[in-house]
């Protein structure tokens, strides 16, 4: 698989491509609140996260993003373009995502998977994830864009 789908460290200049994957694999975006050019540059330099990324060619075919709070590692955004899907490029992405957080220090990997998205559950269960049903997960939000 590595030398099939090398990974790649992906940044700002990054954006547009790794926005088009995500609306190609259905994830939603919001590119006025936290999806914003100028929100994933000041993430990004935030130096607690990070992008990853596998290519075909010149297309962006896969990402995921890793973020830590500095006890916990966070995997967001994983997405595969449709087209290349069972593949196992979805696990090669987790596993050095995984990787590098461990590398942080960090000892425990989380990822918050949307209820109806069975395909993402499953692929995180294969990774060794387990599904924490007593957990619930709330948030406050300033506007419906963030």
């Amino acid at each position: 698989m590595d030398a099939e789908w090398p990974i790649t460290r992906l940044g700002v200049d990054d954006y547009d491509a790794i926005c088009t994957l995500w609306q190609a694999s259905g994830l939603p975006i919001r590119p006025g609140g936290r999806d914003s050019r100028e929100q994933f540059e000041r993430q990004l330099a935030g130096g607690t996260q990070f992008v990853l990324g596998v290519h075909s060619g010149e297309h962006l075919i896969g990402v995921i993003v890793a973020t830590h709070d500095g006890r916990k590692g966070w995997l967001n955004r994983l997405a595969v373009h449709p087209d290349f899907r069972r593949q196992g490029i979805g696990q090669h992405l987790i596993a050095a995502a995984e990787q590098q957080l461990y590398q942080q220090g960090l000892q425990i990997i989380a990822a918050l998977i949307e209820g109806g998205n069975t395909a993402s559950l499953a692929l995180f269960e294969r990774a060794g994830y387990s599904d924490f049903e007593d957990i619930h997960y709330v948030s406050k939000r300033q506007s419906p864009e963030v």
